[in-house]
């Protein structure tokens, strides 16, 4: 579905944000794209939703360039930003006046998805609280049934029965031919949800693994200490004692800690 290339990015007078990234991405699966602040997730997914120009290397998705824009391609991408902003319009309205531009928009998974998010269809965007407005557009983006989702910080604003909502939402309403990108840095919303995971580090692409992959490879645990134990690949102190990654033994699986994988790969202890 995604096929990027030798992808090259900056912003003019700073660093690149991105050198030789590759990467290929295919539908019916919920993908994490983690990284550190100023690594360029938000960017990319920019990027890929035909909003800025790459600057080099080349990126095609379902056999489009996002940034020359075809009808056929907006039609069948949307992206969630971490920013946003409404007009004084009723979420009625709004509805009214966007979805002809989505050909398989579904009202009634959206009315599904504001009822459970207890969002009012007669209220006003605009007077709407932060995560009340994120709600609405996650279960916008959702209705539109659209091949690729992009989903910048979709949790950011969000109270804890929300995130708890926003899962099990998102989880039912994704089909097979659907792909999902979920950057984030609150990756304990998403690690039950998501089946692939991207990290990204200055430039390049660090690690891409699907969860079942990471099962199979690493063992997440918690150890009063140290001492005796000679194949731990990374570790950090936590209350408990240690938080530690190490080789999988006799396939005996674990709980995957996303926050743990990702400073393991960052340290260069995984990759």
């Amino acid at each position: 579905m995604i096929e990027i290339k030798h992808l090259l990015f900056q912003y003019k007078k700073k660093q690149p944000l991105f050198t030789d990234f590759s990467v290929e991405l295919n539908s019916g699966s919920i993908v994490g794209l983690l990284g550190k602040n100023g690594a360029g997730k938000s960017t990319l997914l920019n990027i890929l939703a035909g909003l800025i120009p790459e600057g080099g290397g080349s990126i095609i998705i379902n056999g489009y360039h996002p940034f020359e824009r075809n009808p056929f391609f907006l039609a069948d991408t949307c992206l969630v930003p971490e920013e946003f902003g409404f007009p004084s319009v009723t979420i009625d309205t709004y509805v009214k006046a966007t979805q002809p531009f989505y050909p398989s928009f579904d009202t009634e998974k959206l009315n599904r998805i504001l009822k459970e998010f207890e969002l009012d269809q007669t209220k006003k965007l605009n007077q709407l609280s932060h995560g009340q407005r994120k709600k609405f557009l996650i279960a916008f983006t959702l209705a539109t049934n659209c091949k690729l989702l992009l989903l910048d910080e979709p949790t950011n604003g969000l109270d804890i029965p929300s995130k708890s909502q926003f899962r099990k939402i998102l989880v039912s309403s994704v089909t097979d031919d659907q792909l999902v990108i979920i950057s984030t840095h609150q990756v304990k919303d998403i690690d039950a949800i998501i089946d692939r995971v991207v990290i990204v580090d200055n430039g390049i692409l660090l690690f891409d693994n699907d969860m079942q992959f990471i099962n199979q490879h690493w063992y997440f645990d918690t150890v009063s200490s140290l001492n005796g134990l000679t194949d731990i690949l990374h570790h950090e102190i936590c209350p408990q004692g240690y938080k530690i990654v190490r080789p999988v033994i006799q396939g005996v699986e674990s709980p995957i800690d996303l926050e743990l994988l990702f400073n393991a790969v960052v340290s260069q202890a995984i990759n």
